[in-house]
């Protein structure tokens, strides 16, 4: 069964990645993301993040990368080999990320947040994989908008059909 961020979790107080299994009364059934998967319940006290739901701040105030996005682009630019040494230091870190998103916010992104982003990003790639991206069907799209452009239609002072405005008149 295939998994997306959507159903990969990070627990406080629990190390690593876990996919979302099933809800119980209590809290959620959850899977470790790991070599040897384990299942176990993660209780409704625990604060819990979903991956798909986790952004990192930029320069712009108002502006957020979805982490899947920045998954996506240290997938394109360096797939299994990351450019970090065994014992990264602060300033490995920071150049990582600053080459696979340049607009971060320096100063609301912290170092333990790019070593979660690193360590996160090694879990998924193992674990969840990545899909290769889909071509986009805009051309299908606008040939439908093109064949029925008359149905559609409405104009603006009455917000009536062309077809409607016929049969009145």
């Amino acid at each position: 069964m295939p998994i997306d961020l959507r159903q990969v979790a990070a627990i406080s107080g629990m190390n690593g990645l876990y996919r979302v299994v099933a809800p119980t009364r209590t809290g959620v059934i959850i899977e470790s993301l790991s070599d040897k998967p384990q299942r176990s319940i993660a209780q409704a006290r625990q604060r819990m993040s979903l991956l798909d739901e986790i952004s990192i701040y930029t320069t712009d105030e108002e502006t957020t990368v979805p982490l899947a996005e920045v998954f996506d682009r240290i997938n394109e630019k360096y797939g299994d080999d990351l450019p970090l040494s065994e014992k990264p230091d602060d300033s490995e870190y920071k150049a990582f990320l600053e080459s696979v998103l340049p607009d971060y916010d320096d100063e609301r992104v912290y170092v333990s947040d790019m070593k979660k982003l690193a360590a996160w990003y090694k879990i998924v790639k193992k674990h969840v994989g990545f899909t290769a991206p889909e071509k986009p069907a805009a051309k299908k799209t606008s040939k439908k908008a093109e064949k029925a452009p008359e149905a559609a239609e409405t104009t603006p002072a009455e917000g009536e059909t062309k077809k409607t405005k016929k049969k009145k008149e």
